[in-house]
């Protein structure tokens, strides 16, 4: 039976925020800990975070450690899962590389995410070829661990699509040397895409509509306080929508049964909660400090553990080298795997040696 491996990552552009916790770090710690995977890898996307970054390389170096910090802080361990930097796996540009070949540049032209990354980046004019390429760079990142499964948020798909057509058009050229890797979404569909705290269906750094992981309590009540709900419901009786409304999206994302009991035993259940803001006579105040209760029990145990990583710094590091190494390894033996189904391992290919040795002493 063949193992059941996961890749996955981020890239080092800033602190992570909850918008990955619920899209993706919340379920790596329950896939690491269910004990169903084989090996699990953790890549800081270092590499790719430079194709759009090139000007700016000291924001990526400092955040990754930054990253390191926000994975330890989850619960990720390092016992469990590989966790490595992106840039230490020479592997990854020579299969990229190889993999170029196999992708034509109007397929690429047609990848929804890139075509959405290019226009939030403001890229139309002049794109960078490490940064249009990135659906190649991140096929040889998902096939040089032999991944099976990729976690990932909807948004990603396309990217899923394209590396399974890389894959399947090298195993028909030059044989099964690599595995064909299936998407992981999340079960809760709020945890898809969870929106900016302005009400933006994107929740990202360069809007500064997020809450980070790291963030202090009052940090995260003020901006809590200040979300967007419905515009229309400027009084207290006035009856609210739910559909848009960020509070209730993130009650969505977070909210439990247990939390009513103890929170606001007023309700029995989000569904009840909801049932009274859509009919009116309740204020948004209420909700968001309920909301902001359960935000801060959620957040208190990373941030204290986060602190502890960060009286060591020097160990985090560490554990990154040897994640580095260990990946590494893995990675040189898939190449050497793909070079010899390409049949370009010209100094390992005996039968070819002794081939053109015979063809010459005709």
């Amino acid at each position: 039976m063949s193992e059941k491996i996961i890749l996955t990552g981020d890239r080092p552009t800033g602190r992570l925020h909850i918008g990955h916790y619920v899209g993706s770090l919340k379920r790596r710690v329950e896939l690491q800990n269910a004990g169903e995977f084989d090996k699990i890898f953790i890549m800081i996307a270092d590499a790719q975070a430079l194709t759009d970054n090139a000007d700016n390389p000291e924001k990526v170096r400092q955040n990754i450690i930054e990253v390191a910090l926000d994975y330890l802080a989850v619960g990720l361990d390092p016992e469990k899962s590989t966790i490595f930097i992106q840039s230490q796996i020479p592997e990854l540009c020579e299969l990229s590389f190889y993999y170029m070949n196999l992708v034509t540049v109007a397929r690429l032209q047609r990848n929804p995410t890139v075509k959405s990354e290019i226009q939030a980046r403001n890229f139309e004019a002049s794109i960078p070829v490490g940064f249009f390429t990135y659906p190649i760079s991140q096929a040889a990142d998902i096939t040089a661990f032999k991944a099976t499964t990729v976690p990932v948020g909807e948004d990603q798909e396309p990217m899923l699509e394209q590396a399974k057509e890389i894959v399947r058009k090298f195993n028909s050229i030059y044989g099964e040397a690599l595995v064909e890797p299936k998407i992981l979404l999340p079960e809760n569909k709020a945890c898809l895409r969870l929106p900016g705290i302005d009400g933006n269906a994107k929740m990202s750094k360069s809007l500064d509509n997020c809450i980070y992981l790291a963030e202090e309590p009052e940090e995260i009540q003020k901006k809590i306080m200040s979300m967007y709900t419905d515009p229309n419901h400027i009084r207290v009786q006035d009856p609210g929508t739910i559909e848009g409304n960020t509070v209730f999206t993130y009650l969505d994302a977070f909210g439990r049964t247990d939390h009513f009991e103890r929170f606001l035993p007023d309700y029995s259940s989000l569904e009840e909660l909801k049932e009274h803001y859509k009919r009116g006579g309740l204020g948004d105040v209420k909700v968001k400090k309920f909301l902001n209760k359960i935000m801060q029990e959620e957040l208190e145990p990373i941030r204290n553990r986060r602190k502890e990583y960060q009286k060591n710094i020097s160990y985090v590091y560490e554990i990154l080298k040897k994640g580095s190494e260990a990946a590494e390894k893995v990675a040189a033996q898939t190449l050497a795997d793909v070079k010899s189904a390409m049949r370009i391992n010209y100094f390992e290919d005996e039968s070819l040696i002794a081939g053109q040795q015979e063809k010459y002493c005709e």
